[in-house]
């Protein structure tokens, strides 16, 4: 009787400890709390006509990560951003819903080329769209773009960038 006991007490703690895990391993938001991915070891640089901005990233890769994004931050810091990845360059459209800090929208193509930057408000639930095909979307702090002089046909560098245009030997991007 007292082996069953202990058996029946070691497979629930090993079903509770599998559960912790999976639960860890979710990159979803659903819960309120923010999404924190990996800051990459490769800073993303900023090619504008007064110099280089370099920016600490997160990279958002799966359909998860990218729908989850930076809801739920309060705050970030001044060289931090978070890059969205797409597969195959098409139109995006992006909103601000549970994201309660403010954000510049960097809406950049295949060739690293700033197409459009747009503002996200606040918790809103307008659709921010560039207007224009976009493989990548780097989302930083509001007000970021205009304080480092990031404008429209700036070039992003970044190796998740590079290896997404065309004659590239891989493919990175999700």
């Amino acid at each position: 009787m007292n082996y069953r006991n202990w058996l029946t007490a070691g497979a629930l703690c090993v079903a509770v400890a599998f559960a912790a895990y999976f639960w860890s391993l979710r990159p979803s938001s659903a819960d309120g709390e923010p999404m924190i991915l990996p800051v990459d070891p490769t800073p993303l640089v900023v090619v504008t006509k007064n110099g280089e901005k370099s920016f600490a990233i997160e990279i958002a890769r799966s359909e998860p990560e990218r729908e989850a994004g930076l809801m739920y931050r309060r705050q970030m810091a001044d060289d931090h951003g978070m890059l969205f990845v797409f597969a195959l360059e098409h139109e995006v459209n992006f909103w601000m819903k549970n994201t309660p800090m403010p954000l510049d929208l960097v809406f950049v193509g295949q060739d690293g080329r700033i197409r459009s930057i747009k503002k996200g408000e606040s918790e809103s639930e307008a659709i921010i769209s560039p207007g224009a095909p976009v493989q990548f979307v780097l989302e930083l702090k509001a007000g970021t773009a205009a304080r480092d002089g990031i404008a429209e046909g700036d070039l992003l560098r970044h190796p998740v960038i590079g290896d997404a245009q065309p004659g590239s030997s891989t493919n990175t991007a999700n």
